[in-house]
């Protein structure tokens, strides 16, 4: 596993990279005319030249990493012509600015690490952002079972810092605990089943009170 956080981590910076190569050109043509500009701008009824979609793809992708799908939505709401923004998106898919294996596995690993999103919560994200869903299961895959229940455990242990076993004496309080945990659970995409055995536990090894 540490492997393959080590290339995880090496794939990010490599596309930070070219994304800040592509972003100095953005800069350098805007205070210098391209001397073989791809396209000329439009500027749609008025005198001053509009972005391209190539420059706000890129000020889009400084912005954060984006899926393809995602890209070519919101280009298309800035009323880029259809085959323009194609076009533009496989120009950048080429230089590895638009990757959605590697958007997948990143989005995957910071939500899980620091949102403590489950992998079912993980699938939905990634399904409503137009990830393909053969490339989600492939970033899905680099969290294992324990992985995830370790995460689960993780996210319960600081919801119950500070409870003592006296809370939840009374069986009605602790069933309504248990519930509003395993719900907890439940919105981040964890299993019904993993989450009922990792709040158990988390409620039996509560401390006495002093």
């Amino acid at each position: 596993m540490t492997s393959d956080r080590s290339h995880d981590s090496r794939t990010g910076e490599d596309v930070r990279a070219r994304l800040q190569g592509a972003t100095r050109e953005i800069l350098s043509r805007s205070s210098s005319a391209p001397a073989a500009p791809e396209k000329q701008p439009s500027t749609r009824g008025g005198s001053r030249p509009e972005a391209t979609a190539y420059d706000s793809a890129l000020r889009l992708l400084g912005l954060r990493a984006r899926s393809r799908s995602e890209l070519r939505t919101r280009l298309l709401g800035k009323e880029f012509e259809p085959t323009e923004v194609d076009s533009v998106l496989d120009r950048l898919a080429a230089v590895g600015l638009v990757d959605d294996a590697d958007f997948a596995l990143q989005w995957v690993r910071a939500r899980h690490e620091h949102s403590g999103r489950g992998r079912t919560a993980l699938r939905h994200e990634l399904r409503t952002k137009g990830v393909d869903p053969a490339v989600a299961e492939a970033a899905l895959a680099t969290i294992d079972a324990e992985e995830e229940r370790s995460r689960a455990a993780d996210l319960i242990a600081r919801k119950v810092s500070g409870w003592t076993s006296d809370v939840i004496a009374d069986r009605d309080e602790r069933d309504r605990r248990t519930r509003r945990l395993v719900a907890m659970l439940a919105r981040r995409g964890y299993g019904s089943s993993d989450a009922f055995e990792i709040v158990r536990t988390a409620l039996d090894d509560l401390p006495d009170p002093d």
